[in-house]
C-alpha cells in the first residue's frame, strides 16, 4: 500500500512546479497589478476585485492544462516541440528578469483617480486581465503546455499549484496593500524578487528541458 510520504513525495514536484512557475510569471510590474493594489490602499470593493482576477487566472491555467494536454497527447512530437521552446522562452523571462533587477524600478499607483463603483472596479479588472494578450501566452499556451508534460494523474496537483499562487498574490496584494506599498515603492525591493524570479525560471527551464530530452 502506498504510504502518505510516498503520495506527498510524487504529487509535491508538480504542485511546486505549477506554484513556482506561475508565481514567476504574475509578479511583475504592470497595470494589472498597479490596479489591484490601488483597490487595497483605497480599500474598495478588495475582494470582488482579487476574486475576479484570481478566478479568470484559475479558469484560464485549467483550460490552457487540459487543452493543451489532449492536443499535445494526439502529437507527441509537437509535444516535444513546445516543451524545447517553453524551455527557452523560461530561459529568457528569467534573463529578462535578472536583467530588470539590475535596473531601478518601482509599482506606481499614484494618479489612479475617484472611486469606482463596483461594476466599473469589475470591469477595469476585466479589462486589465482579459485584454492583455501577454495573460494568453502565459497562462494558455506556457502553463498550458508545460502542465501538459506531466502525467495524467499530477496535472490537477500542478494547476492547483498554479492556481495558488494566482489567488495568493493577488489576495497578498489587495489585501496586505497598506503594509505592501512602501516595500514595493523602494526599487530593491523589485530587485530582490526579479532577481528571485530570473533564478526560478532558469530551474524550471532545466528541468523542462531534462524532461523533454528524457522522453525522446
Amino acid at each position: 500500500m502506498t504510504t502518505l510520504f510516498e503520495q506527498v513525495s510524487t504529487i509535491a514536484p508538480a504542485f511546486v512546479s505549477g506554484l513556482a512557475l506561475s508565481f514567476g510569471l504574475i509578479v511583475a510590474i504592470g497595470a494589472q497589478n498597479a490596479f489591484v493594489l490601488r483597490q487595497g490602499l483605497r480599500r474598495e470593493h478588495v475582494g470582488s476585485v482579487v476574486l475576479f482576477c484570481a478566478l479568470a487566472d484559475a479558469v484560464l491555467i485549467a483550460a490552457g492544462v487540459l487543452g493543451m494536454a489532449q492536443a499535445l497527447g494526439e502529437h507527441p512530437q509537437v509535444a516535444l516541440a513546445l516543451a524545447l521552446v517553453g524551455a527557452v522562452f523560461l530561459a529568457t523571462y528569467g534573463w529578462q528578469a535578472l536583467m530588470r533587477a539590475r535596473q531601478s524600478n518601482q509599482l506606481q499607483t499614484e494618479g489612479a483617480g475617484a472611486s469606482l463603483s463596483l461594476s466599473h472596479a469589475l470591469a477595469q479588472a476585466a479589462a486589465f486581465t482579459l485584454l492583455n494578450p501577454h495573460v494568453y501566452l502565459d497562462t494558455v499556451l506556457l502553463v498550458g503546455s508545460i502542465g501538459a508534460q506531466q502525467p495524467s494523474a499530477l496535472r490537477p496537483w500542478f494547476i492547483a499549484g498554479a492556481c495558488l499562487a494566482s489567488f495568493a498574490w493577488f489576495g497578498m496584494l489587495g489585501f496586505g496593500a497598506r503594509w505592501l506599498a512602501p516595500m514595493f515603492a523602494r526599487p530593491k525591493a523589485w530587485q530582490i524578487l526579479d532577481g528571485l524570479i530570473g533564478l526560478t525560471m532558469w530551474i524550471l527551464a532545466a528541468l523542462l528541458l531534462r524532461h523533454a530530452l528524457g522522453s525522446v
